[in-house]
């Protein structure tokens, strides 16, 4: 049972992200998505697929993930950032807070992925149930997203505009020596 609502949570993550993907327009200098004819990525045309080397699309750009900061990172370096100790215990209680809600939208994306795949069983699927059931289960992700985000905000908060620069610096690329 459980690797039904594995396998339907995974078919319905891989949707979401191919619906996301599709409508987002390529970056600057990147290739337009697969699957349009006639084109290739830039320096490839006329080559054949490599087999063994399997095509990986690239990744879209995520305008927040630069902004904001996970928990594991700031306290990874809460010496080098000169955390106060009231700061580590706000970060500390917000982050077992989040956590809490992650435990309890887990367990109810659990108990609505079994009604949807209790739903799938029928030989005839009825689908202004199963569009309602998706909705439930879409809502539980849009919460786990808010929760994600509302703790990412409340702990750039605690951080002074220095601690931040320097959370910056340390995930910023360095050029190769």
């Amino acid at each position: 049972m459980k690797s039904r609502i594995i396998w339907l949570s995974a078919i319905l993550s891989i949707a979401t992200v191919v619906a996301l993907a599709q409508q987002l327009p390529p970056r600057p200098g990147q290739a337009p998505p697969a699957g349009q004819p006639g084109q290739h990525p830039p320096g490839t045309e006329g080559q054949p697929h490599q087999f063994g080397q399997p095509h990986q699309p690239p990744q879209p750009h995520d305008p927040l993930a630069g902004n904001l900061f996970p928990p594991e990172l700031v306290m990874q370096h809460r010496r080098e950032l000169g955390l106060t100790d009231e700061q580590r215990a706000a970060i500390k209680d917000e982050s077992i807070k989040a956590s809490t809600r992650f435990n309890e939208l887990q367990w109810q994306m659990q108990d609505e992925m079994e009604t949807m795949a209790n739903l799938m069983k029928s030989a005839v699927v009825d689908e202004s149930q199963a569009l309602a059931q998706l909705d439930k289960i879409l809502n539980i992700e849009r919460e786990v997203k808010r929760t994600q985000l509302g703790l990412s905000i409340r702990i750039k908060n605690k951080l002074t505009s220095e601690q931040q620069m320097k959370l910056h610096d340390m995930r910023a690329p360095h050029p190769p020596r």
